[in-house]
């Protein structure tokens, strides 16, 4: 009798022994799962994180500019850190194409497409005076960060230029321009790239106006 009891308590205790055991494993692996989904779930949190943000980070305009220039070049990215380090991370970009001529008074005409981080793009064109030491002619592509902007609207008025905010950065002309809070900072690199005082203004308009006053 005490053999059978002895033998029936080793199956009992077998039995209590092998189900912790499936349950030390089983908590093991739950652990180990949650660690995992947290890990997977870190880089694509990061990612909403971005799409969601109403501004555009440093390394977003690189890659948009260089796209658009054809090139990531260090006077590219030197030049984008130039105006992030002066303003910060603008809210929407322009890119397209310009075009004028100057000899202390001279004239622009540019047209493009206007994108903002919050969504929505619409086609822009801008033309103006500009005054100071523009030699030459130019045909460049011009890439303009857009700071401040409430609405695609508010971007079809005159923006005055900074007087003596144009400077260049590895072969990028930068200047700035502004009306109220909102504030442009074109980059334009090309054929015959002018740099010069810039202190007349651009009028951003939806249609073409051949007329620059």
């Amino acid at each position: 009798m005490r053999d059978k009891a002895h033998q029936t308590d080793r199956r009992i205790t077998m039995k209590a022994g092998t189900r912790n055991g499936f349950s030390a494993v089983a908590l093991a692996l739950s652990l180990f799962a949650g660690a995992f989904a947290i890990v997977a779930s870190a880089p694509a949190f990061a990612q909403t994180q971005n799409e969601s943000s109403d501004t555009y980070q440093e390394d977003e305009i690189v890659k948009e500019a260089g796209d658009f220039f054809g090139d990531v070049s260090k006077g590219l990215a030197d030049a984008v850190h130039s105006v992030f380090e002066r303003y910060g991370e603008p809210n929407a970009f322009i890119k397209g194409e310009e075009a004028g001529g100057a000899f202390v008074i001279g004239l622009r005409y540019g047209q493009g497409t206007l994108v903002m981080k919050k969504g929505g793009s619409q086609k822009v064109y801008w033309q103006g005076p500009s005054a100071g030491w523009d030699f030459g002619g130019d045909a460049v592509k011009a890439f303009t960060l857009v700071y401040n902007l409430p609405d695609g609207e508010t971007i079809y008025q005159r923006f005055p230029g900074v007087e003596g905010s144009a400077y260049l950065v590895g072969g990028i002309g930068v200047n700035y321009q502004q009306r109220g809070d909102v504030i442009l900072a074109p980059m334009r690199a090309g054929v015959g790239l002018r740099l010069g005082a810039s202190v007349g203004y651009l009028k951003y308009t939806k249609s073409r106006e051949w007329l620059p006053f």
